[in-house]
């Protein structure tokens, strides 16, 4: 199970009150979500601030600081984004799936 994938955030939208200090450094706890479709713009899914349960609770709006792109997997967990002019990779899973259609 591996993949490299990539992200870009907006380091303007970082909350500075999220920001904590660890043993080694600051840090600053995220949350990225990998979704089944790709974006009109190639990419797979968001980079947001974490939330605490209460934040979840009283539905605050999440902060977005960009987004993620499968680039690179061998195969066994998520498909890579298409490129300009690719079709987009087949996920095992899926290959099988089709295989066992009757038509």
């Amino acid at each position: 199970m591996a993949s490299i994938i990539k992200a870009s955030i907006n380091l303007s939208e970082i909350p500075k009150d999220k920001i904590y200090v660890g043993k080694k450094g600051k840090y600053l706890p995220i949350t990225i979500t990998l979704n089944d479709d790709v974006d009109q713009f190639g990419n797979q899914g968001p980079v947001v601030v974490e939330q605490t349960k209460e934040e979840r609770e009283a539905k605050q709006s999440k902060t977005y600081l960009g987004n993620v792109k499968v680039v690179w997997t061998n195969g066994d967990n998520v498909a890579t984004a298409p490129r300009d002019n690719q079709p987009q990779a087949v996920s095992p899973a899926t290959a099988v799936a089709k295989e066992d259609l009757p038509f």
